[in-house]
């Protein structure tokens, strides 16, 4: 079983998981068996997931901004290589935001299995959508103040607070450069030796997943054991493909009209990197060839390469954001809740921030994803409609996140240029 790939692991665990609740499903005592004995190690592994969110947003963002060394005196090319994955992870959530409510998978699943939907989940969604209230009777000014916390350790005991989360560790981060680095050289490295274990500990979580993933999709035949929703689960996936192309052709209109390239050179030179991010679904493991693709096959400078693409890789992750987006919607819509905008902004807020504290390994987008489905009161338990099929999906985001990477440092080398 080692031998076989993770992505196909999972993929055989959301087969047999089906296979096996169908057949249950026809015993009289086949249902119960699964719900009492079966769905609970599903409960476990997504426990597992949350229970890490909170350090690595900590670990990882921490880390990412003290490797900017110098933020008192940031060079022009550092503050533009920043405002620029900002602004390209702004676009990517915009993006997925606006093809999932073009299309609406959710909303494609019948009244009947929405009920189930609700029913199975009801204690949680009822509270998530009753927080979601609260949020919208608030005053305009509400979520600014709900971004400071009054305590980070309260904060960070609760997943729904993961902005305020994400404050403290930007705050944090910009403060620890900012002293002395002989003082901070203490603090630095602890935070990176965190940042290391936060990483093992999502391997090890991920290599349980096809287990995880076993166990939440027979939970799922059997308790709402509607074609519809697998047909909606097919559209969600789609959603997500649509929008990963339609930012792509952002890219390629970006690079021949702002940078000046010939985009098929682009994406001839990016190639081996896209490939190599397809297969181990990792930025950070793919940032080597990155590297060595944009220097010799695009002539982006060593200086800018080597400032531009680590920072991208820790920072930047645009399929990723673009990806939480369509997911929270689509879990939404699937549960019958209807998002206003304000609601849909904090999820670009939310997806933004999220994304800088985004690990560039597999199955990190997943973690993220909670942190953006508890700040829009979503039910977390949705997270079972689409882990079937995320692996495939996180194959695709993270080429999405290498391209954009490698676009930004072409942008970023140009404005060096004039």
């Amino acid at each position: 079983m080692k031998s076989i790939a993770l992505h196909w692991r999972i993929l055989i665990g959301m087969a047999l998981g089906v296979v096996v609740a169908l057949i249950m499903s026809q015993i009289t005592w086949g249902p119960a068996l699964i719900t009492d004995y079966i769905k609970p190690f599903g409960t476990i592994f997504i426990n597992g997931l949350k229970l890490i969110a909170v350090p690595l947003i900590l670990a990882s963002l921490i880390k990412g901004v003290s490797d900017l060394k110098d933020l008192s005196r940031l060079s022009q090319m550092g503050l533009r290589t920043i405002l620029t994955y900002v602004f390209t992870t702004i676009l990517a959530v915009s993006v997925g935001l606006m093809v999932v409510n073009v299309v609406a998978p959710g909303k494609q699943i019948t009244e009947q299995t929405r009920n189930e939907l609700v029913e199975a989940y009801g204690g949680e969604a009822a509270k998530k959508q009753e927080q979601a209230q609260q949020q919208i009777q608030a005053g305009p000014l509400q979520a600014l103040v709900d971004l400071v916390p009054s305590n980070i350790v309260g904060a960070a005991a609760n997943n729904g607070n993961m902005l305020q989360v994400i404050f403290f560790a930007l705050f944090f981060g910009i403060s620890l450069i900012m002293i002395p680095e002989a003082a901070g050289a203490p603090v630095k490295a602890f935070f990176d030796g965190l940042n290391d274990v936060i990483l093992k500990m999502i391997d090890l979580i991920m290599a349980l997943a096809p287990y995880g993933v076993f166990a939440l999709m027979a939970a799922l035949v059997v308790e709402a054991p509607s074609a519809d929703l697998f047909a909606a689960l097919l559209w969600y996936a789609l959603c997500v493909v649509i929008g990963l192309i339609l930012l792509v052709l952002i890219y390629l209109l970006i690079i021949r009209f702002v940078i000046g390239r010939n985009p098929f050179e682009f994406l001839k030179g990016i190639s081996p990197a896209q490939l190599l991010a397809f297969s181990t679904s990792s930025s950070a493991a793919t940032l080597p060839v990155t590297m060595e693709c944009v220097e010799q096959e695009l002539g982006v400078r060593k200086e800018v390469a080597s400032f531009v693409l680590p920072i991208g890789a820790t920072i930047n992750m645009d399929g990723t954001s673009l990806y939480q987006a369509v997911a929270a919607v689509f879990i939404a819509q699937a549960f019958g809740m209807d998002l206003d905008f304000a609601t849909q902004m904090g999820i670009v807020a939310t997806a933004t921030l999220a994304s800088i504290g985004s690990a560039a390994v597999p199955g990190a987008g997943m973690v993220m994803l909670i942190i953006v489905l508890a700040q829009a009161g979503i039910p977390e338990a949705g997270l079972a409609l689409i882990f079937a099929v995320d692996r495939p999906l996180d194959m695709c985001r993270t080429v999405i996140n290498v391209t954009g990477d490698a676009m930004v440092s072409l942008w970023v080398n140009k404005s060096q240029e004039d």
